[in-house]
């Protein structure tokens, strides 16, 4: 194991004439930071973008945990993870089918492999605006008018939990030549518990990238990228060593070894136990009468049409048709009942749940929310913010070519944008470089604004400003 490798190590008195600076001298910089295990690439400790010994070990072991065929350890999150799979497979100027609701990862591999995005626009979903699954015939029906495709990006689980349907999607996709990327950063926790969902490279997907610190008891950065079925390893390891750092962190590549070593090993009882702390909740949320929790308690998936599955991990508590707002759910659960949670939008917040939450922590959660409900009143509810459909003018890779010009926002409408607008949370993009702005795009920026959400753009000038040139609409044919 990487970590006991590590810490016998680093009791041996060995004087460290190399990298890293601090020269593990505890003695000086004191113990708080594990600086006696942060070492580079000296003999016995392997290369992780050559791995032959403790770290190829480390490597194997996850794949025999998640049931794939390879798995490659990241120490800069999923979002190395998701540009170097997209750039393996791809090649320049090819055409991808993409969920609208992508990690940012995904729009900066797509412009910087100069790839052509074609958008699944998954439906919302009408009581919390939160955007539902990417259903198959949506694929299907991409593929069918894009036929040179050769990759399809889907997010499943969502930030928010929501699953898509991965076995149909994946049927689908290979079914007219393609391959599938799963950016799964938020389900590192599924196929351990028949409450969860599988795992994406057990239904289909060929890469499938998850993020071990979002859910699993593992540091921030450590995730893995999954393969199976289409994908050439070769040529992902090599993107992976392009998109990974070269002096990779061993207290985080311990922190992965760590983390699948635990799961191995005791990882079937944690999700036991787990399950039942989950379902202890839910049965109590059966009280509420004005909060809602998804699919807790009273509440039931079947009235959420647009989603095709969900994590169960995930607590997204409804306020919208209350007197408060999610943002206001958050600030008195943080300053009343000193519980942090994980996001809030306009009608609803997020809390996420994972195998080290204690049983008190998920009554404290139960009792803090029965009793807000409590004192709660019926509201009108909150007003859903649509998801734009994109204009598409050219390609994000050409969009930067351009010389552009901060623009007012009421006059942006019609022309090209030339930076990322979104609000935050959940992220999705109103507005991506390469789209003409519309008038609806703008209407949703200010709306979001309004609602108190916090609208971000590349370069920092919304709501005032957006960044945009002026291209012809009448030569979109020849763009794009």
């Amino acid at each position: 194991m990487l970590f006991d490798k590590l810490k016998k190590y680093a009791r041996q008195p060995i004087v460290p004439l190399h990298m890293p600076g601090h020269k593990r001298n505890t003695n000086l910089l004191g113990s708080d930071l594990p600086y006696e295990i942060d070492i580079t690439e000296i003999d016995g400790f392997d290369d992780l973008h050559n791995r032959t010994g403790v770290l190829k070990d480390s490597a194997d072991a996850a794949a025999r945990l998640y049931g794939c065929r390879r798995a490659f350890p990241l120490v800069n999150g999923a979002t190395g993870g998701l540009l170097a799979a997209v750039r393996a497979m791809t090649r320049r100027g090819d055409t991808v089918i993409a969920g609208r609701n992508s990690h940012k990862a995904v729009y900066n591999a797509i412009e910087l492999c100069g790839l052509r995005p074609v958008w699944l626009m998954p439906d919302i979903d009408a009581m919390t605006g939160i955007a539902g699954s990417i259903r198959p015939e949506q694929v299907a029906a991409a593929l069918d008018a894009h036929p040179g495709a050769r990759l399809v990006i889907v997010t499943s689980p969502t930030y928010e939990g929501v699953v898509s349907n991965i076995a149909a999607i994946a049927e689908t996709t290979h079914a007219r030549g393609a391959t599938l990327l799963v950016d799964a950063a938020h389900g590192a926790h599924f196929g351990f518990s028949d409450v969860f969902p599988p795992s994406p490279v057990t239904r289909g997907a060929d890469i499938a990238v998850v993020s071990l610190h979002k859910t699993l008891p593992s540091l921030t950065q450590t995730a893995l990228t999954l393969t199976s079925g289409g994908c050439d390893d070769a040529r992902l390891a090599a993107e992976l060593a392009v998109f990974q750092t070269s002096s990779p962190s061993y207290v985080l590549l311990a922190s992965i070894d760590r983390c699948v070593r635990l799961m191995a090993s005791r990882g079937e009882q944690l999700f036991s136990d787990y399950k039942k702390r989950l379902e202890d909740f839910s049965a109590r949320m059966s009280s509420l009468r004005h909060l809602r929790v998804v699919s807790c308690g009273m509440d039931d998936l079947v009235s959420y049409p647009a989603f095709f599955g969900f994590d169960p991990g995930k607590l997204v508590i409804v306020t919208r048709g209350t007197d408060i707002t999610g943002a206001q759910l958050q600030s008195v659960l943080r300053e009343q009942y000193q519980i942090e949670l994980e996001m809030a939008g306009n009608g609803y917040a997020l809390a996420m749940t994972s195998v080290c939450d204690t049983p008190e922590i998920m009554h404290r959660l139960a009792d803090a929310l029965i009793e807000i409900d409590a004192s709660a009143t019926a509201g009108d509810p909150a007003p859903l913010i649509g998801l734009p459909p994109p204009e598409t003018m050219m390609t994000p890779s050409d969009a930067a070519l351009l010389d552009g010009e901060p623009t007012p926002l009421g006059d942006a409408a019609g022309r090209v944008a030339l930076e990322y607008v979104w609000a935050y949370p959940p992220g999705v993009p109103f507005v991506v470089p390469g789209e003409r702005v519309t008038d609806e795009a703008v209407q949703a920026v200010r709306q979001s604004n309004a609602l108190g959400l916090s609208v971000r753009s590349t370069c920092g000038g919304v709501p005032d400003t957006l960044v945009t040139a002026a291209v012809d609409v009448d030569k979109r044919a020849s763009l794009w």
